[in-house]
């Protein structure tokens, strides 16, 4: 139920359009890390200060014209020129659906191009974060291309789709990012139950520590991360091999920890005023994660907001029954 509330309220276009007005004053300096490329790049000096490297994703939801796309673009190669003018230790996420996807894949794959040249050339890796099951074949389609002329990019693998394995195995040779999955997908095509989906991910994780390129390890799990702990030590498998990564905001003490203990961490940090979709998947992703950080994050003018949409939420799929 929560997992359902949470995916309805994120992808609300009118809420939204409020928590971008409000974001600031709702506490949400708590989940991203700036609102533009100079504040971020402040917060990865912090965090590489720590021994922590970051990978940046530009935030941004319901891209349906060209001028958005290429402000997108725009956008987040200035955060490529950024990274390399301060030497800052991070790499860039970012989605399909931002650049165009929806709009003409053809028109995406040129932004797409643009940016992950302009990355080349300063040796940045760029990440293909994947989104909902309709994308999926699309944004492998676009990452496949553009592997045949650069090497400095890598998508994710998402746990919960029963196609998940044969994907990984595909892209053996690529960077990985290996998570559970954030969005609601049909009981055809991904599992439904939380055991399942750990199960699976584990799975992965394992199976490309041994296998893949390098791997990277998304999760705030910590009965997961002592677990990769052990297995990679049973298997000899070096650290120059994996690194964990948590997002922004989530677990710090965790993620300090980690990295004194000598693992490669990366932190996934969001910048912009496009926080709420994002903000919101993140509870649908793991519901547990409110109690990671309704002492951090959350205030009482946040409660608020969460409140009222929660409550609009629920009116508006009333509504529609009774119609």
């Amino acid at each position: 139920m929560l997992k359902d509330l949470f995916m309805g309220l994120s992808q609300n276009q009118t809420l939204n359009s409020a928590a971008k007005k409000y974001g600031l004053k709702l506490g949400a300096q708590n989940v991203v890390a700036g609102t533009n490329v100079p504040e971020t790049i402040e917060s990865i000096k912090e965090l590489n200060a720590h021994g922590i490297s970051c990978t940046v994703d530009n935030l941004g939801e319901f891209v349906y014209n060209r001028e958005e796309a290429t402000a997108a673009k725009k956008q987040i190669l200035s955060v490529v020129e950024a990274i390399h003018e301060n030497g800052v230790d991070a790499t860039i996420s970012l989605k399909p659906s931002q650049l165009g996807l929806d709009i003409d894949p053809s028109f995406c794959e040129e932004n797409l191009r643009e940016i992950v040249s302009k990355a080349n050339e300063y040796d940045i890796f760029v990440n293909f974060d994947m989104e909902d099951y309709d994308r999926l074949k699309p944004s492998f389609d676009l990452l496949d291309d553009l592997s045949k002329t650069y090497k400095n990019v890598g998508t994710v693998i998402q746990a919960y789709f029963f196609e998940a394995e044969d994907y990984m195995k595909q892209h053996k040779d690529f960077r990985l990012r290996i998570v559970k999955g954030a969005y609601k997908e049909s009981p055809a095509v991904a599992y439904q139950d939380k055991a399942d989906i750990d199960e699976n991910f584990v799975k992965l994780i394992e199976w490309h520590l041994l296998n893949g390129k390098f791997t990277s390890i998304a999760t705030h799990d910590h009965h997961v991360i002592n677990h990769v702990k052990q297995f990679v030590k049973e298997n000899d498998i070096s650290y120059d091999k994996f690194e964990f990564q948590m997002l922004y905001g989530f677990r710090k003490d965790m993620q300090l920890e980690l990295a004194k203990e000598g693992y490669n961490f990366t932190t996934y940090v969001p910048f912009g005023e496009d926080w709420y979709g994002y903000f919101m998947r993140r509870l649908a992703e793991r519901p547990q994660n409110m109690n990671l950080i309704v002492k951090q994050v959350f205030n009482k003018k946040t409660n608020t907001f969460i409140g009222l949409a929660a409550g609009a939420f629920a009116l508006g799929r009333m509504t529609k029954r009774n119609k």
